[in-house]
């Protein structure tokens, strides 16, 4: 029979995979196969980390919805 902290791990273990499960059925269908590199000032980049940690959200999601959208506005 198993201990309690073993109960515990398989607990934490199942949740993990459940999470994981619903975030792959709201991901992209298209996968992300390339990289835009570019220099900021470190002061510059970590406050826009860390307000993109406060606001729930990641820097990436922000760079590429603004990317998205600036594609829209100016398709000719």
């Amino acid at each position: 029979m198993g201990s309690k902290n073993e109960a515990q791990s398989d607990a934490a273990d199942s949740v993990a995979k459940s999470k994981s499960k619903s975030k792959s059925k709201t991901k992209s269908k298209h996968k992300k196969d390339s990289q835009l590199v570019l220099r900021l000032d470190k002061e510059e980049r970590d406050a826009f980390v860390d307000l993109c940690k406060e606001l729930d959200t990641s820097a990436a999601r922000e760079i590429r919805g603004f990317i998205r959208k600036f594609m829209k506005k100016n398709r000719r």
